[in-house]
Parts: structure tokens; sequence; C-alpha cells
């Protein structure tokens, strides 16, 4: 699904503002970091420093990755929103007491958020 959508926005970058595409890094790296941390400390539970360690890194990757084909403030935004949500993503884990339905939720939340971004680059 990641490669996907960067395609997609790599092939329609031109047409993307500035409040877009900072919009973009902050929700992909976000939602990257928060699915990783989360099913990541459901698979391993007494492993949070690795887990949030791999979270952060794929939150900063990621963000970077969207937020650096704009500009070098929108790559600041998703290098610091992912970072922040890896590092919450393994706690809100933990406390979720692995609900089946809180994983619902959280993949629901982040295929919608992919289909608002395919929205919204389409409607700009």
């Amino acid at each position: 699904m990641m490669s996907i959508s960067y395609y997609y926005v790599n092939k329609n970058r031109k047409l993307i503002g500035f409040q877009l595409g900072m919009n973009i890094s902050t929700i992909i790296g976000g939602m990257a970091a928060m699915t990783t941390g989360i099913l990541l400390i459901y698979q391993y539970p007494f492993h949070f420093t690795w887990i949030t360690i791999i979270s952060t890194l794929t939150g900063i990757f990621i963000g970077s990755l969207f937020g650096g084909m704009f500009d070098y403030q929108t790559l600041l935004t998703g290098f610091g929103n992912g970072m922040m949500m890896g590092l919450m993503a393994p706690m809100i884990g933990a406390s979720a007491n692995f609900s089946t339905l809180f994983i619902g939720l959280v993949e629901a939340a982040f295929g919608i958020s992919f289909i608002i971004l395919f929205l919204a680059i389409r409607n700009s």
C-alpha cells in the first residue's frame, strides 16, 4: 500500500500544494508508525524497547520519504510526526489489551486515510 501511494503521490506531486503535502507526510508517517508499533506489540508483547525503536524508525523513514517529495519543512513535519507516533504506538498497543476490535479500528483508519489521500490529490 505504501509503494502504491508513493508512486501515486510522486506522479502527481506537481499538482499538490504546500498544505496538502504537509498533511500527506503527517498522515502517512503517523499511521505507518502507529500500525507498525501496535501490530508488533501484539505479536511480541514483551519486547518493548526493540518494538519502539522499529516503529519509530519506520515512522521517521516513511514520514521523511513522503515529506521529502515537497520541501524541507514538509520533510521535517513528516520526520517529527513519524517519530512521535512511533514512540507512542507501542504504549497504545500495550494498553489496548490485545483487542481485535481495536486492531480493526486502527486498520480501518489506516485504509480510510489512504482513500482520503487519493481523493484529496485527485481533487487538488
